[in-house]
């Protein structure tokens, strides 16, 4: 019996977990984090001064005059010009009119690409019909074609209509995007069951009510993240809006901005990083406010039960 006992002990498979007390101690540090080192702070603390120091030199620059900004070595420390470049940035370049302007793009924009993105990758993922194949290449075709190319049909399209600086000659070009197309689908491929969906469906719900009580609920932490991501790509957008809108007209912030001191032999740096500055805040305060939402929401997709 006892030779039995030691030849099954010998022949038991390597991947069975340790027995007795090193079983119990494998289990207990299984949840275990791991603590991070002091090299690994002062290498986030390098990281986060680096990422900084642009915002910070843009402020320190707005709080300066043109004569000391370009001067050599640079100013590292505040001056005592910042309202006065905010004054003048405010009043030369109609900075409220174009933050309201770019709110209003920036916003639409990033509802629209978030809406219709979201159905498509749902139907690009759980639907079964003809030509879908064919369908999602040519979407993932249009993310190769550089936006330049277009910029002729377009201007064409919207002065026939009459929309030449106006808004709506952005927002509609932009409603939606074929990444957040190929975003969604990929996330809802893995993130949504298609027993879900069947489920719903043998409990009456139509296509509405499977996408408003199944689909968005699933997708919700992929949504922060392209709304985030489609709002700052609109709120920074120069090349489009630069084409079909005016300062003079409605310009957003970007088209504010490449107006101040435009009329002038020389170009006030100070006032032109004050504009940049006061285009960055509101970013600032959106991701302050949304950005822990944003990472819980990514945190909440990649846990599986």
């Amino acid at each position: 019996m006892a030779a039995v006992t030691e030849t099954a002990e010998r022949t038991a498979p390597a991947s069975e977990p340790p027995q007795g007390r090193f079983r119990f101690r494998f289990r207990q540090g299984a949840g275990r984090q791991q603590h991070a080192g002091p090299l690994t702070y002062v290498f986030l603390v390098l990281a986060a001064l680096v990422s900084l120091f642009p915002l910070y030199w843009n402020l320190v620059a707005a709080s300066n005059d043109t004569a000391r900004v370009v001067s050599a070595p640079a100013p590292l420390w505040f001056g005592d010009e910042l309202m006065s470049n905010l004054t003048r940035a405010w009043n030369d370049a109609d900075m409220g009119i174009a933050l309201v302007n770019t709110t209003v793009v920036a916003g639409l924009v990033s509802l629209s690409t978030v809406l219709f993105a979201t159905l498509a990758g749902f139907a690009f993922a759980k639907l079964r019909f003809t030509g879908r194949g064919v369908l999602l290449a040519l979407v993932v075709a249009t993310m190769t074609i550089p936006p330049q190319l277009s910029v002729i049909p377009l201007y064409q399209i919207i002065t026939e209509l009459g929309w030449f600086d106006q808004l709506q000659s952005v927002i509609l070009p932009s409603m939606v995007a074929a990444f957040g197309v190929f975003f969604m689908r990929q996330f809802l491929i893995e993130a949504l069951p298609i027993e879900l969906v069947e489920a719903a469906r043998v409990d009456g719900a139509n296509s509405l009510r499977v996408i408003w009580h199944v689909v968005f609920p699933v997708a919700r932490p992929a949504m922060a993240v392209l709304g985030m991501l489609v709002f700052v790509q609109s709120w920074n957008d120069f090349f489009w809006p630069f084409i079909a809108l005016t300062t003079q007209g409605s310009p957003t912030l970007q088209v504010a901005l490449a107006g101040l001191g435009a009329g002038n032999h020389t170009i006030d740096q100070s006032v032109v990083l004050t504009g940049a500055l006061i285009s960055t805040v509101p970013l600032l305060l959106v991701f302050a406010f949304l950005g822990k939402h944003v990472v819980g929401g990514i945190t909440a997709g990649a846990v599986k039960s």
